[in-house]
């Protein structure tokens, strides 16, 4: 049986399932490992891979409570099963996954030290959706909608797409595959390397290091906003397949593209509209070195470059992909230095980002509370007193 045929019947088989939590959370379980062809939970002393984890709660008092994990995979996720009553699209669906996402991030942080938080939170509700939440630092922080709040909610119907089984699959088997930083890093070290030479040929010709580094810049910003489709898709690695037998061309076509970019409109180089980039990037398009004469070998480096999926990678590694392309003494002329990311969030995250996170989870059980407190209200309104009925209560109380 294929992959799709295999994913169409799994779907099939679970939509509209009405059953309780208890009678189909874990059966749902063994047919989605069996979908993505993963080992199932089975019990083990180590209790590393199993339904029903228990853990134990400790309290601000002293006191403890235990609690069990619907199932777990060290290292891997917490998962809190739900059959939720309410109809999908309805408040009361979304408050529902609420609610089980903040019990499945208790589980995590009540986690044995030793074991340390697992990298992912899912919630699922049984034949409808799986929702994914990630903390990779695993420093007991919030964890956040993964890949992001748009789609983090995968539907049942959602599990026909091939890339959405190979996330999953890599939360049960790879977690850290799925981890932005290190993905970022993987970009960083395989363009890096690309770049490092094109730097060195350029500056060998006798172009001076700051301009560049300036031309870098552009068609680093170039790559990324192609794949993030500020510019259409795919335009500026066109451009240099193009006309990568013809440098002097290409030497021209960037000219006019970046200019357009920088004026925003009808852009001939790409012979459709471009949006406007503010900023000094793309400005002074008279400029020596603005646009370089680049060999055809020189323009493979490029073309290497931009194949990389630049929509996984966050604008910051601009920084270290031009430090590493820069000689190590021009690099200090000029004051280029990048400051790793996970420097960054050793400030950051613990005196910003966890704080903010904190205000937000308690924003939202306000919310969550205030709703349910209204929804009360609406369904069992409180007797309206009239004045005579004031009066009455007067007479009786005198």
């Amino acid at each position: 049986m294929s992959a799709r045929t295999s994913a169409q019947a799994f779907i099939e088989r679970w939509e509209g399932v009405t059953a309780s939590e208890l009678a189909t959370a874990q059966t749902f379980v063994m047919d989605l490992c069996e979908l993505l062809e993963v080992p199932k939970p089975h019990a083990t002393p180590a209790e590393d891979y199993m339904f029903e984890r228990p853990i134990t709660f400790s309290h601000g008092d002293g006191s403890t409570s235990a609690g069990r994990i619907d199932c777990y995979k060290r290292g891997h996720f917490v998962l809190e099963a739900k059959k939720l009553k309410a109809g999908t699209h309805t408040k009361g669906f979304d408050d529902g996954l609420l609610r089980a996402r903040s019990q499945g991030e208790g589980y995590a942080r009540a986690l044995p030290p030793e074991e340390g938080r697992p990298p992912f939170v899912m919630v699922v509700d049984v034949g409808n959706v799986i929702e994914v939440y990630a903390e990779f630092s695993r420093s007991g922080g919030t964890y956040t909608p993964f890949p992001d709040p748009r789609s983090h909610r995968i539907l049942l119907a959602d599990l026909a797409k091939p890339e959405l089984l190979e996330r999953l699959r890599k939360i049960w088997t790879q977690p850290d595959d799925l981890n932005p930083a290190l993905i970022s890093a993987k970009v960083t070290r395989d363009v890096s390397n690309r770049l490092a030479l094109l730097a060195r040929s350029l500056e060998q010709a006798g172009h001076p290091p700051h301009t560049v580094a300036a031309y870098l810049s552009r068609c680093l910003f170039s790559m990324f906003a192609e794949d993030v489709e500020l510019l259409p898709k795919g335009s500026f690695q066109a451009l240099l397949l193009q006309h990568r037998d013809d440098p002097a061309t290409l030497q021209q076509m960037l000219r006019i593209m970046w200019t357009d970019m920088d004026r925003g409109g009808f852009s001939a180089a790409l012979t459709k509209p471009v949006l406007r980039f503010n900023g000094k990037l793309f400005k002074d398009d008279g400029a020596d070195g603005y646009s370089l004469l680049l060999t055809p070998e020189q323009i493979d480096l490029l073309v290497q470059a931009a194949r990389a999926n630049w929509r996984e990678v966050e604008p910051a590694i601009f920084g270290t992909l031009l430090e590493r392309a820069l000689d190590p003494n021009e690099r200090h002329a000029l004051g280029a230095h990048y400051t790793p990311r996970a420097y960054v969030e050793r400030l950051v995250l613990p005196t910003v980002i966890e704080p903010l996170r904190a205000d937000w989870a308690n924003a939202q059980a306000a919310a969550l509370l205030l709703a349910h407190e209204a929804a009360e209200l609406e369904a069992n309104p409180p007797e309206v007193k009239t004045k005579k009925d004031f009066a009455a209560l007067d007479r009786h109380n005198s």
